[in-house]
């Protein structure tokens, strides 16, 4: 399996629902998220372009997050941060953890902004910190 690998940095906020400790709180990270990719290689010898990766993944990130809030569908914060600030504020179906953060990325946005390329998004990385990271990666049974 031949993979490549493009990250991209964002400015986002989040709060971590029922958190014990600081995360509970309204705060944000200058994220950067890691995006690898496995497939065939083309005519030209390349998994996919970059550009295509920037086009297709990066520039969602940056479209969809970049300088947002995100925030659990179950979080009671959520609908007055929502009301006061419509466009900033994004309701998620999820706790915005780093690992979750991620396992999206992964199952739901990969999937959609790689459809027609013929490449799989196979694993994401999210670093809040440079200390601090998650990863989540697809499952793959190979014969190779």
């Amino acid at each position: 399996m031949i993979t490549v690998e493009r990250y991209h940095d964002i400015c986002a906020g989040h709060r971590v629902y029922g958190h014990e400790s600081k995360c509970a709180h309204l705060h944000g990270h200058n994220y950067r998220i890691h995006f690898k990719i496995a497939g065939d290689l083309d005519g030209i010898g390349r998994v996919i372009d970059f550009s295509i990766i920037k086009s297709k993944l990066c520039m969602w990130l940056e479209d969809n997050w970049d300088h947002k809030f995100l925030i659990y569908d179950q979080d009671p914060m959520g609908k007055v941060l929502k009301e006061l600030d419509p466009d900033g504020v994004i309701i998620v179906p999820y706790n915005p953890t780093a690992e979750n953060i991620g396992k999206w990325l992964l199952e739901i946005v990969g999937p959609k902004q790689l459809l027609g390329t013929g490449c799989e998004l196979i694993e994401v990385k999210i670093e809040e910190t440079t200390k601090c990271s998650a990863t989540c990666k697809k499952d793959i049974i190979t014969n190779k």
